[in-house]
């Protein structure tokens, strides 16, 4: 898998903060640098074959704010909130220089799932999409079946250790890194649904001991609760916890074993690890296919977080075809380092934003700030 490149295909313009209105001055006080990106995405994830958004500099470094087109003003400020707070404070405390990641699977074909995960960086965890619209449960088992080959493949030469003799064998076995496969639904099943695709999901994933576990099978808190109650697959919460006006709602209603946290859209890094901590429940932190600069936040939470017992979605910087930085941040040995990233200065304004999307974004940014400054 090729790494994304600093600038092909990236459009990337500053914007004078000077010539924004007064309000949105005012919200963005303590910024003082404020770019708009567009990059091509590698091919189509959650219907958007590119990403767009914003990127601002504070005393503490550059900070992203890119909410999906589909969300309103008052949910994508949040994301803007979240950007505010980590350009103009300090990181927590890091608890360790390294996370581990899993590669991402988007809707493709078997032959392309399979070449993702041997070109992953030694990514031995692997998050496949599925129950996409259009798509059939067959073409889902497939890619699972596929990705799961690939990473029995890549773990196979790490467990060849299996033939040295006595307890050294033993030892070197426990300490293994393992193979693991997730699948991703977006809440695209009803229950019943959910129960038989599962089960055949499960055993696609049978190179690697069945599924890890299954992310936000369906929509609602009370479809979670109800399948997790007849499903021996644990349950990761997503977009009930993120989109939710009551995030801890899913943990009262006993609706799943693992929380998926983000920290654009639950407003900064503090507040996400907040979250975590009032789940009680594993922790799982992802990204939303941010830039290298979005994905440091998702990085700095993830290295602060107690408890880290899940590879983290955060290598996704490989779906785009173009990074803001000349330093991505790229999985060595499934594991990403945590450190801060800026935007390439040589790029800036080399390849201007196109005026449709700038005029989009600087009215979405008033739009948000407008939210913020009526709270």
């Amino acid at each position: 898998m090729q790494p994304p490149s600093a600038g092909s295909g990236l459009q990337l313009s500053e914007v004078a903060i000077s010539s924004l209105p007064a309000a949105v001055q005012r919200t963005l006080e303590g910024i003082d640098r404020l770019l708009v990106y567009s990059t091509p995405l590698r091919m189509r994830f959650r219907g958007v074959t590119v990403r767009d958004g914003l990127l601002l500099h504070g005393p503490h470094g550059w900070a992203e704010a890119a909410p999906f087109w589909d969300y309103g003003p008052h949910e994508a400020s949040v994301w803007l909130r979240s950007a505010l707070r980590s350009a103009l404070r300090p990181a927590p405390p890091a608890l360790r220089e390294r996370i581990p990641v899993n590669v991402t699977i988007p809707v493709c074909s078997p032959s392309v799932a399979r070449e993702r995960v041997l070109n992953s960086d030694g990514c031995l965890t692997a998050k496949v999409k599925v129950a996409d619209p259009g798509g059939s449960l067959a073409e889902d088992c497939a890619r699972v079946e596929a990705t799961a080959q690939a990473l029995a493949e890549l773990a196979r030469p790490l467990q060849d250790v299996s033939s040295m003799a006595g307890p050294a064998a033993l030892r070197a076995m426990a300490n293994l890194p393992r193979p693991h496969l997730r699948v991703d639904v977006n809440g695209a099943w009803d229950v019943e649904q959910a129960r038989h695709a599962l089960l055949e999901l499960d055993r696609a994933a049978e190179a690697v001991g069945g599924l890890e576990y299954v992310e936000q099978p369906c929509a609602t808190v009370d479809e979670l609760a109800q399948l997790r109650r007849t499903c021996d697959i644990p349950i990761a919460a997503d977009e009930s916890i993120r989109r939710a006006e009551d995030p801890l709602a899913v943990v009262r209603a006993e609706a799943a074993d693992i929380a998926v946290v983000k920290v654009a859209p639950l407003g900064g890094v503090e507040r996400a690890l907040a979250i975590a901590a009032e789940t009680g429940l594993d922790v799982v932190v992802s990204s939303a296919v941010d830039s290298s600069v979005g994905l440091a936040q998702g990085v700095a939470l993830a290295a602060a977080l107690p408890e880290l017992p899940y590879a983290c979605g955060l290598a996704t910087s490989q779906l785009l075809s173009a990074d803001v930085s000349a330093s991505p941040l790229l999985p060595v040995n499934g594991m990403l380092e945590c450190r801060s990233v800026a935007p390439d200065e040589e790029l800036i304004d080399r390849v201007p934003v196109e005026e449709e999307c700038l005029t989009r974004w600087l009215a979405r940014l008033e739009a948000m700030c407008d939210v913020m400054g009526s709270a």
